[in-house]
Formats: structure tokens, C-alpha cells, sequence
């Protein structure tokens, strides 16, 4: 690890005024960034420490009966809140997949957004080619070993996948990214706020250069009664998702109202179609309609030789939870 200046803002507006300096980077709990700057793949040259700022540790309802959910929030601590559990099961069951409960005590949600990609090309600096790391030098996963990599969305230069659980159930249930910069707030949609790699695989997200999240917004969702977290992986705990489906269902009078329809383990960014979900709407929960909204979700694939399977693990990953979700046999 290279050596770096450690300093706790006292407000956010402080926090966003260091942050605009070169080499600058925001931490919260640490449990990835760390990770980054042990093995040589992150060297920030100042952390700025945003964990205990009160605007950033909060859980509120907003007045039209949504939530809004503080940066700083530690995993565990959302995933057990009274509320989220009982308006957002889907994003409490997506959390408490993730990890393990160690992890959860100190991870927090502005850190779980920002994590890179999981490809082992990345995190291994023997790895000469990865344009994450090193822009333009190539990708050893396209002639690797691929399994875990993903299949939709993907270019010439990376084919990473995006680890988070949390925020595959933040795509499916609408949510806003609130971030703070040098040229003051604004909201971002969660569709627009991961990127798919193109030829800048480098950058993850749409951030600007110093900006702050400072909170995810969830809009009054009707998904509180039907809704289902799937995680398909190698082992029962502490694995990444091979697979994982974040599904919810608003349903009257046996039709389908709305739906919430994404998945993770096969993009860079969770993958949310709104087509799928249209698929769903306005008629009974059917096995036809599961798996069309599968077909549309998966829409374009491009898997890999060592990959090629979880697109048929994705298809039946859907209509099961789906089937959870809506309470089907």
C-alpha cells in the first residue's frame, strides 16, 4: 500500500471542498477501497472520511412516502430498519445476500455503490492487460477464463461484471442517486448512474470528478406485499452472484399492476429492461408471461465460451423468482 494523508471532514460542504483536489478520494466504512489500495490496484493520495457526517447516517421518510437513505448508512443497519424491511423487502432480502454479517457492520450504501467490477484480471496487477486498470493495454478476460463474467452489455474492452446484491434491488425499485459537488447538488437516476464499460471501462459510474453521494432516494413503492431476492451462486454464503434477480410485483383483481424486474451477475451495471416489466403488466402472473419478460431481459447476449450457461441460468432465474414473488407454485 502507498502511503496517503487521512483527514475526517467535519461537514459535507467541507468534505465536497477537499474532495475537488487532485488524488482525492472519499472513504466510509472501507471494506473495498481497502481492499483496492492492499493490492495495488487503488494509490489515493488522501482520504477524506465521510462515515460519521449526521446529514449522511440517516434513514427518513420523504413527504410523498418515500425513503430517503443517507450515504454513511451502514448495510446492517438498513437491511434490519423497521421501515425498509416493510415497505422494501426486496432491497432488505437483496442486503442481507450480500457478504457476510462482519461486512454488513461496516459497509456502507454510498461504498456498496461505488464498487468496482469483480474480475480477477482486474484485481490481480499480474495481469498486464486490463483497461480498468491501465486504459488501452487490452483485456486478458476475453481470452481467459471468463465464468464469472458477464454476459449482456459488454465490449471489446472489458466484460466485468458489477458485484453489488444492494444495488440490483435499487434498479428494480427506482430509486435516486443525490450527490453533492463543486457545482452544488444533484440527482441522478440509478439507470443512468452505473455505466456500461464501451470503450472507457475505467470509469464505473457518472460521477464527476470530487462530487460526494450523499443519499439514495426510494420512491413510495406499491411492493411491499409480493417481492423475491434470488442469488444463484457456488456457495451458500460469501460468494458473489453467478446469477441473482431482484423481482416484485404489484397485483389486483389477478392481474399484474406493476412490476419491478432486474438482475445482477451478468452486466457492469444492474440490468433493468422496462420492456421485461411491460411484459408483466396488465394480465395475470402466467408461466408465458414470466418467461417472455425473461426473453426481454436477456435480450442481445453475447456470452463467452466459460459463460455461456448463465444465460439459460438467468432465464429460469427469472420466472422462479418471479414465481416467489408472485406467490406461484
Amino acid at each position: 500500500m502507498t502511503p496517503f494523508n487521512y483527514q475526517r471532514a467535519s461537514n459535507v460542504d467541507e468534505a465536497v471542498r477537499l474532495g475537488q483536489e487532485p488524488g482525492t478520494m472519499f472513504i466510509g466504512g472501507g471494506t473495498h477501497l481497502l481492499d483496492l489500495m492492499k493490492g495495488g490496484v487503488a494509490a489515493p493520495q488522501r482520504l477524506i472520511d465521510v462515515s460519521k457526517l449526521p446529514p449522511l447516517v440517516t434513514i427518513a421518510e420523504l413527504p410523498d412516502g418515500g425513503m430517503r437513505i443517507g450515504a454513511a448508512v451502514l448495510n446492517s443497519d438498513l437491511a434490519n430498519h423497521a421501515l425498509i424491511r416493510a415497505r422494501y423487502p426486496l432491497l432488505a432480502q437483496a442486503l442481507l445476500a450480500g457478504a457476510s454479517p462482519q461486512l454488513r457492520n461496516m459497509a456502507t450504501v454510498g461504498g456498496n455503490l461505488l464498487q468496482r467490477t469483480r474480475c480477477p484480471y482486474f484485481y490481480d496487477t499480474a495481469f498486464e492487460h486490463c483497461n480498468k486498470r491501465r486504459p488501452g493495454s487490452g483485456c486478458d478476460a476475453l481470452e481467459g477464463l471468463a465464468r464469472s463474467h458477464a454476459v449482456l452489455g459488454t465490449s471489446e474492452a472489458c466484460i466485468a461484471t458489477h458485484p453489488s446484491d444492494m444495488c440490483v434491488a435499487l434498479a428494480a425499485l427506482r430509486a435516486t442517486v443525490r450527490v453533492r459537488g463543486a457545482r452544488g447538488e444533484r440527482t441522478i437516476a440509478f439507470a443512468d448512474f452505473h455505466r456500461l464499460p464501451g470503450d472507457t471501462p475505467q470509469r464505473d459510474t457518472t460521477l464527476e470528478s470530487g462530487e460526494l453521494i450523499t443519499a439514495v432516494d426510494l420512491p413510495r413503492s406499491p411492493f411491499a406485499q409480493r417481492a423475491h431476492y434470488l442469488k444463484v451462486r457456488d456457495r451458500a454464503s460469501y460468494a458473489f452472484a453467478l446469477v441473482s434477480v431482484a423481482a416484485a410485483l404489484d397485483v389486483a383483481d389477478g392481474a399484474v399492476r406493476d412490476a419491478a424486474l432486474a438482475l445482477g451477475g451478468v452486466a457492469h451495471k444492474p440490468w433493468r429492461v422496462p420492456q421485461a416489466e411491460a411484459m408483466l403488466i396488465g394480465r395475470p402472473l402466467s408461466v408465458a408471461s414470466m418467461q417472455a419478460a425473461a426473453e426481454a431481459l436477456l435480450q442481445g447476449a453475447r456470452p463467452h465460451p466459460h459463460n455461456a450457461f448463465k444465460v439459460e441460468l438467468a432465464r429460469a432465474s427469472v420466472v422462479r423468482a418471479l414465481s416467489n414473488a408472485g406467490g406461484l407454485t
